[in-house]
């Protein structure tokens, strides 16, 4: 047991000891020099600028599109209506005309149905002269 307990006491040393050359490391850290943080920030502006340069630029494509996409939707949307005014004014032009053939629509409307009439009157005058050809051919037979 008293060597574990020596192994646990060496082991605690070594990890002290390398605390301690842990924080001589960070002790020893230097700043940079004033030129390099100078020249690091100029880079680091530079690369900026070329981002957000990079950034309005496509933001600025994507408007231009989205105007070239406008412009034609304008120009879809007037041949359309041009196509509508075109509808509207032949839908005119035939109702105008149908209302000049109305009457003759009428004429032949009762053109029908005196035909319908007509063809009645001859069925019934087929019938009746059926009858009488029957009546006739009775008194023959007398």
């Amino acid at each position: 047991m008293a060597a574990a307990a020596e192994g646990v006491l060496a082991t605690r040393r070594d990890e002290s000891a390398r605390d301690d050359a842990a924080v001589e490391t960070a002790e020893e850290a230097k700043e940079p020099a004033e030129a390099d943080i100078t020249e690091l920030c100029r880079d680091m502006f530079s690369k900026m600028a070329t981002y957000l340069t990079g950034e309005l630029t496509a933001t600025s494509e994507d408007y231009k599109l989205l105007e070239n996409m406008n412009k034609l939707t304008s120009l879809k949307y007037l041949e359309m209506k041009d196509i509508a005014i075109n509808i509207s004014r032949n839908l005119k032009d035939l109702n105008q005309k149908y209302a000049g053939l109305q009457p003759y629509l009428d004429q032949i409307n009762v053109i029908e149905e005196q035909v319908a009439a007509l063809e009645q009157a001859a069925y019934k005058l087929d019938a009746y002269s059926k009858k009488l050809e029957a009546k006739y051919k009775k008194l023959e037979k007398r």
